[in-house]
């Protein structure tokens, strides 16, 4: 595949920054330009050489690429496809960084309208709660999965492209429909944040919460670690996949309730069990992460 003459990043933060240092890396990229609402973000992205020119303006910024890389909160995509569609080039390949693709996907229909066979939902999964430019890496996605949920519209072309410059940057990519990536992210990746965060909350607002904090060691820090998050990217994650989210959240409830009944009983061998079967699986996923693929 030629390498991306000009390629526009909207949010250079972990994702945005990380593919374009990674696409450097990879000689796959000429020039990259940064686009955002921090002047002081985007200056650093220039300063680390993440990007080699930025813009507070969307249509300026993406005047002449071939590749838009939208890595925002989910929230913000909608008022960004719209300032694309008039903006961008008539075959320039659009894309997404976006953790929920449904909500995406509808906001794509909506806003880019004839520029939708150009667009390409992914997600990469490479999350960490550092952001900003500062965060960004070249090896971020190396071995780690990308999701691309293709459209019906989606020109072949497109989406080859797409998959090419991931590829790219080490990472390993695959394709589910939007509906089956936001089922599968909402179990493993949206609940878990939004447990982490209230865990933290719940202790915060204890009378002695000073006290439990200041006791609190490797197994409070590695459960809570993805409560230091964006707030704002996980406020829009968490809102946009919210029926899946919930559906999950009543299922943990069930087990917590399961938990419960078992403590009240003093049923040492139903914890043992139930602990046992958790650890096993666990250990079991851990291991094919060890596989080769």
């Amino acid at each position: 595949m030629q390498p991306v003459r000009r390629l526009a990043v909207i949010g250079v933060g972990l994702i945005g920054g990380s593919c374009a240092l990674a696409l450097k890396r990879a000689g796959m990229v000429e020039r990259v330009v940064g686009i955002g609402r921090g002047s002081v973000n985007l200056q650093r992205a220039m300063a680390l050489g993440v990007v080699d020119e930025v813009s507070t303006d969307v249509a300026r910024g993406v005047d002449g690429a071939d590749v838009v890389l939208v890595t925002t909160p989910v929230g913000q995509m909608g008022s960004i496809f719209d300032a694309l569609r008039g903006a961008v080039a008539p075959d320039a390949v659009i894309t997404d960084g976006g953790s929920t693709k449904r909500d995406v996907v509808a906001a794509a229909r909506e806003r880019l309208v004839e520029r939708l066979p150009r667009f390409v939902p992914a997600h990469p999964i490479a999350g960490a709660e550092r952001s900003g430019a500062d965060a960004a890496r070249p090896d971020l996605f190396v071995q780690r999965h990308v999701v691309l949920t293709p459209l019906p519209d989606t020109a072949p072309d497109a989406e080859a492209r797409v998959r090419a410059l991931w590829t790219a940057c080490g990472a390993k990519v695959s394709s589910l429909t939007p509906e089956q990536h936001d089922g599968v992210f909402a179990a493993v990746s949206h609940l878990p944040h939004a447990l982490a965060y209230a865990l933290v909350q719940m202790v915060a607002e204890r009378p002695d919460a000073g006290m439990l904090f200041s006791f609190a060691a490797g197994g409070f820090r590695d459960f809570t670690r993805i409560a230091s998050s964006s707030p704002e990217m996980w406020r829009d994650i968490c809102l946009a996949n919210r029926d899946a989210l919930l559906a999950d959240l009543d299922a943990y409830d069930a087990m917590l309730a399961r938990l419960r009944m078992l403590l009240d009983r003093a049923d040492g061998e139903g914890l043992e069990r139930l602990f046992t079967s958790a650890r096993d699986a666990r250990d079991a996923w851990l291991r094919s992460m060890e596989t080769p693929q």
